[in-house]
């Protein structure tokens, strides 16, 4: 099975990628709206099939990606017929499975941060995906959303610490840099809900916490009861129209050789390879300018800031780097051309010099 965990520090959200790797299907676990260019290209370069997201709950600290990466990748969205969401292809009850390829995800039922929180448990139940009913060494608040401390308490121990001891839990946050736990870990030290604590210890626990609200609450809420849908006539990050680029999960923009002709001179060209190179046996690409990658940051000015820039090396590498470094310097219209003069040559694409 392909598995990945994912992170978005701006709200410490931990996004889950579960793959069948036979079959390339694939299901995404509380994806993030300004994450969707990311995860989008890790399913793409892992040859995935995204077939559902879901969402552990209606999240108050972050917007759910789950209707634009339906708008992208044509994935189904899920979650918890409890949430009051609407926009879902799929509302859960507790027990339900959400297959991908030969495996599959069972949701349970585990209220208690929000009435509509599920745990989604692998189909060996060697993993599970707690959202914010079960943290690291804590538990999510039950404060607002229809929280409520004995119905999380009931959730926890009655289907959470009731999967294998061994089975790893992952939480939906963090805020120490922690990643994962077991069943067998939060029974035994999880200060509020582990041990020997009764309902009423937790319960007590909770009801004085103190917490301020999330900065996020009032624009997340209704945007994830939509499922991520923005507004009507409210404006979303759209990629770049200049040429046909591929966003990396290195976060680069990409455009392949062809998409480089077609996109003629429309854009300039910087070959960021030593004088040698660029005289040398791959040859350059007509109208390229050089500037060495060692120099690139002084002759910057030389670069005209109103039209889009595509950065050029032998394989690929100091380009992306070049990339990089154009971006601290303002350029925003930047892309590296994949796989360098390598590929451009290997695809029959026309030089300046260089060996027949």
């Amino acid at each position: 099975m392909v598995f990945r965990q994912l992170f978005d520090s701006s709200s410490s959200t931990y996004t889950y990628l579960l793959g069948d790797r036979h079959s390339g299907d694939a299901v995404l676990i509380d994806p993030v709206f300004e994450q969707v260019r990311r995860d989008a290209a890790l399913v793409h370069e892992l040859r995935l099939r995204l077939l559902w997201t879901l969402d552990t709950h209606v999240h108050a600290d972050h917007v759910t990606g789950a209707w634009l990466l339906k708008q992208r990748a044509g994935s189904a969205i899920a979650l918890s017929a409890a949430s009051g969401a609407s926009g879902a292809d799929r509302l859960l009850e507790h027990g339900d499975r959400i297959s991908f390829g030969k495996r599959y995800i069972e949701a349970r039922a585990t209220p208690g941060h929000t009435s509509g929180c599920l745990t989604y448990v692998l189909d060996d139940e060697s993993m599970a995906f707690t959202g914010d009913c079960l943290l690291i060494r804590g538990s999510g608040r039950t404060d607002f959303q229809q929280g409520n401390p004995a119905a999380m308490y009931r959730s926890v121990h009655e289907r959470i610490f009731t999967l294998p001891t061994t089975c790893l839990l992952y939480p939906a946050h963090d805020y120490h840099g922690l990643t994962v736990t077991s069943v067998d870990e939060e029974r035994s030290y999880n200060p509020r809900l582990g041990g020997d604590i009764s309902v009423e210890d937790f319960t007590g626990y909770m009801n004085n916490l103190g917490l301020p609200h999330p900065k996020k609450l009032d624009v997340a809420v209704p945007a994830n009861l939509k499922c991520g849908q923005p507004d009507v006539g409210q404006a979303t990050a759209g990629d770049p129209q200049w040429a046909r680029l591929t966003f990396t999960f290195g976060g680069i923009w990409e455009l392949q050789p062809q998409a480089l002709e077609e996109a003629g001179e429309r854009v300039q060209i910087i070959d960021v390879r030593q004088p040698d190179e660029f005289s040398g046996a791959l040859g350059h690409i007509r109208g390229a300018k050089l500037i060495p990658l060692d120099q690139l940051h002084r002759r910057v000015e030389e670069i005209d800031r109103t039209r889009p820039v595509v950065t050029v090396c032998r394989s690929g590498a100091r380009s992306a780097q070049a990339v990089v470094m154009l971006q601290k310097d303002g350029f925003q219209d930047l892309a590296n051309l994949a796989g360098g003069m390598l590929r451009w040559r290997a695809e029959g694409c026309s030089v300046e010099g260089g060996a027949a």
